[in-house]
């Protein structure tokens, strides 16, 4: 990249940050830095009590978001957490996103604090984020009604019913899409797998899956989803607003399909008994705080991990595999000795099958270690907080930083190595791996997130060598 290229790029990262200030009102944190520095010395004074984290709160108003944004988009990713670390330890202060952060890199802590009790720590978003989902997304409320809403849906995506759709619709999308395959055209795997997961989401959610209802749904889905990274700034001819209006006529749509699942569940035109989707899961629950609104907002938002999550997840493990012929051997004779079996026995294959494959589960756990779908989670402390010998104050961001945990050598030897065999005697359960978060909010759709993965290297090695 050029001089011009980098001047041009530092200006828009330093503009985009003052304004992300701006509209995230934090003027309430300059404010309150008087009463925040007394919380610092009390700490720091404390010689046998709690200690404040070290660490710098960088340049006035856009503090450190600068350096880690650049670090995310340069050769050495963790450049930014890795010159920290060094620094301050593991667990350290900053300030990016427009306010005073507490970041760990520390599986413990990190551990501690997302199975804390939510009364201590409630989710943080950009403000972005948190316009565009709403404050009854399933992202941002808290307690019972947070608690009955995972639970529900958590439940219906690790059912077999579910489980058992998916793989005869993968089935389905991609041997469409691989008929059309051909040796002197490129494929885009990542687009291809955004696609069939999009696909397979938007059935397993509301029942949609195909004609001019899912491509409008997916259309608008498109636009809503680039707003996600965008100004928050909200006026017409501004990526955020023209998201926001893509999502309110996705909410529309949904609330349609949903008032037809209600006329037809009156006149008793389907069965009241098997839950076709998560909405038929939520529709059978009676509670004033699961509205139809809410019902439709959130569908939106959880269509995201099928564009985003697991298509990154998929082209990950193409990408690790290619690079590593052995793992890539193992993979595809594991696999065409499953479809040798099944075309023996003349049985087709089931959901179970993928899933007990041990090579194939290794190396997506392996994809998920080193690909970091989800690099950090964020939380706000609602009290000050003690956490193996920290205080993290009221008030202030807490980063988990999963990314580092995963690629920590004092966790993992040659951490930066593709090498899926180091979980044959490894247990998953530990606090240093984490690539769905934890607690409470544990990503619902992990076990959906491994079997859409599964299928598709299935059908990747057994059809093209």
């Amino acid at each position: 990249m050029d001089t011009c290229s980098l001047l041009f790029l530092f200006s828009f990262l330093l503009f985009a940050i003052i304004i992300v200030i701006i509209f995230n009102k934090i003027n309430g944190l300059r404010s309150s830095l008087a009463s925040k520095k007394k919380i610092i010395d009390h700490v720091n004074t404390n010689s046998h009590g709690p200690v404040f984290p070290q660490g710098s709160l960088g340049w006035p108003v856009i503090g450190e978001t600068i350096e880690f944004i650049s670090s995310a988009y340069s050769d050495h990713p963790e450049s930014f957490m890795d010159k920290r670390r060094l620094m301050y330890g593991k667990v350290f202060k900053s300030h990016i996103f427009g306010t005073a952060t507490i970041v760990s890199t520390d599986a413990e802590v990190n551990k501690i604090v997302l199975q804390s009790d939510p009364t201590a720590f409630v989710p943080f978003y950009p403000t972005t984020v948190r316009e565009l989902m709403g404050k009854s997304s399933i992202l941002l409320i808290n307690g019972s009604l947070h608690r009955r809403f995972h639970g529900l849906v958590g439940s219906f995506l690790k059912s077999p019913l579910l489980k058992a759709q998916v793989v005869k619709d993968m089935h389905k999308y991609l041997s469409e899409s691989m008929d059309q395959w051909s040796e002197d055209q490129p494929v885009l795997l990542q687009d291809i797998s955004k696609t069939v997961a999009f696909k397979v989401l938007a059935k397993a959610l509301i029942s949609v899956e195909k004609g001019e209802e899912l491509d409008e749904l997916k259309k608008e889905f498109e636009q809503f989803i680039k707003g996600l990274m965008s100004l928050p700034v909200n006026f017409p001819g501004t990526q955020l607003h023209r998201s926001l209006q893509a999502k309110k006529k996705m909410v529309k749509q949904v609330e349609k399909i949903i008032d037809g699942k209600v006329r037809r569940a009156k006149n008793k035109e389907e069965d009241d008994v098997i839950a076709k989707d998560v909405v038929d899961v939520l529709l059978k629950v009676s509670s004033e705080n699961l509205t139809h609104n809410l019902i439709a907002n959130n569908m939106v938002d959880m269509m995201i991990p099928g564009h985003d999550s697991v298509p990154v997840l998929i082209t990950l493990a193409v990408k690790f595999l290619s690079d590593s012929p052995s793992a890539l051997h193992f993979l595809t004779e594991e696999n065409m000795e499953l479809k040798r079996l099944k075309e023996l026995t003349g049985e087709p294959l089931y959901w179970n099958d993928y899933l007990s494959l041990p090579f194939t589960q290794k190396v997506i756990t392996e994809t998920l270690r080193m690909g970091n779908v989800i690099i950090g989670v964020m939380r706000k402390a609602m009290k000050d907080v003690e956490v193996k010998g920290y205080v993290i104050p009221k008030g202030w961001c807490f980063l988990a930083y999963l990314r580092s945990v995963h690629l920590d050598k004092l966790y993992y030897e040659s951490p930066y190595k593709f090498n899926p065999w180091r979980w044959q005697e490894r247990d998953m359960s530990t606090s240093s791996f984490s690539p769905f978060g934890g607690g409470q909010r544990l990503c619902p759709g992990l076990d959906l997130a491994r079997l859409e993965a599964s299928i598709f290297l299935h059908h990747l090695v057994t059809r093209f060598r």
